[in-house]
């Protein structure tokens, strides 16, 4: 059967938007991949560094707000950053494109906050740079231009993928937080950008966030588990009405010098006093992980601390300047709160529960309601994990959490309009 011309422009459209589709997810992994190795590097350095000397620590988080606000204000022409919001909105077409020199301006303010101590993560900063590359692939043909939500939403799930080498949670969290969009089409530019991000990383930069031995989990551990999902519920609403509240309260101060000098003191304050809160806190989540067994009497006031001022410090990061979500902080926040309940429990009721099991499932439920997407929680955490064993349960703990979440306050800090 012989196709008709009008066949076969939209066949060689199709085979443009893929091949479009294709190019970003190799640039987003890149993006994502190098962002993510310097910021280890450096973060590591400087964490480093305040063993040796702990009082520079009231240094490095003025140091980083100082530059970002630099560069912003000379560099980058005092455009706002709006984060996760523009790209919403840049997919619901509520907006214009997004501009390409958001992709330097995350990437770099994302890696200066982190490594100065801002207590937030490279994820949305990755995000939207990814989501501006998948946008600049829309404008390099004027009938790419239609398929700029496809590209947008390519771009963003390749950036997640390359972060935690988690094509699935990539390509669902595209879905669930930004677009419901169900055309063949759409479905097949996420998936082919998602793949060749996967690749890229997985052959060229994978490398395992975390060691967690996971082996098994008992079924009488499923009350536990759905009280620590409905706990983690509250928490996620504590961290989003706290991102809100600072950030109101930052904007309120007329003066950028005041915002920043107040900002980075609190910052460092926080610092001085409890370091795991120091950047992304990947290396709190590890020590954690390694420590399963920790007496109640002598820890468990200083991990409740980390637990109720984590979202106060990372609030502050964000409201003084800084660059980041709530991706890394709902992590961290979900594991402290699963091994203080695990060891409570084990310590009061001796009920003999798997530490390491609730801090990966505590991870899952607090980024599950902190950023409603339960789906791109499961897989995501299942992937850092790097067994599926504990699906179940972490699914259950998801679901429950998200629902408790939207019960108490029915926005993230994505979705929510003053």
């Amino acid at each position: 059967m012989k196709l008709t011309s009008y066949q076969l422009l939209k066949i060689k459209r199709v085979l443009a938007v893929l091949a479009a589709a294709a190019v970003t997810g190799i640039l987003s992994a890149l993006l994502a991949d190098t962002l993510k190795v310097i910021t280890e590097h450096y973060e590591e350095h400087f964490f480093d560094q305040l063993h040796k000397n702990q009082w520079i620590v009231f240094v490095l988080p003025l140091l980083g707000l100082s530059l970002i606000a630099l560069l912003r204000r000379f560099l980058f022409k005092n455009k706002a950053n709006k984060g996760i919001k523009e790209v919403l909105d840049t997919v619901n077409k509520k907006g214009n494109s997004l501009p390409s020199y958001k992709i330097p301006s995350h990437y770099i303010n994302g890696f200066l906050t982190v490594i100065f101590g801002g207590s937030t993560g490279i994820e949305v900063s990755t995000v939207v740079s990814t989501a501006a590359i998948g946008a600049m692939s829309s404008r390099k043909a004027g009938f790419l231009q239609k398929y700029k939500t496809d590209l947008v939403c390519a771009g963003l799930a390749a950036g997640v993928t390359a972060l935690f080498n988690a094509p699935l949670a990539g390509f669902l969290f595209a879905f669930e937080v930004f677009t419901k969009r169900k055309s063949k089409l759409h479905t097949a530019s996420v998936v082919t950008a998602v793949l060749t991000s996967y690749l890229l990383t997985h052959f060229f930069f994978f490398k395992q966030i975390f060691q967690f031995n996971i082996s098994e989990w008992h079924l009488n551990a499923l009350p536990y588990i759905v009280l620590l999902a409905i706990i983690a519920g509250f928490n996620a609403v504590y961290l989003t009405k706290s991102v809100l509240f600072f950030k109101k309260l930052f904007q309120s101060f007329s003066n950028e010098y005041v915002k920043i000098i107040v900002g980075s003191l609190v910052i460092s304050i926080l610092l001085f006093a409890f370091p795991s809160l120091y950047g992304e806190g990947y290396s709190g989540i590890k020590a954690l992980a390694a420590n399963e067994i920790l007496p109640v009497t002598t820890v468990m006031l200083p991990l409740l601390m980390v637990l109720i001022l984590k979202p106060v410090i990372t609030s502050v990061t964000l409201g003084a300047g800084g660059d980041g979500g709530v991706f890394a902080p709902s992590l961290f926040i979900g594991a402290f709160l699963g091994l203080i309940l695990c060891v409570t429990l084990n310590h009061f009721f001796g009920l003999g529960l798997i530490p390491v099991n609730f801090i990966l499932i505590g991870m899952a439920a607090v980024l599950s309601a902190s950023i409603h997407a339960p789906l791109t929680s499961i897989f995501l955490v299942c992937a850092i994990a790097d067994n599926y064993v504990l699906f179940i349960p972490i699914l259950i703990a998801c679901l429950i959490s998200k629902v408790v979440a939207y019960f108490l306050f029915p926005y993230s800090v994505y979705t929510y309009k003053a």
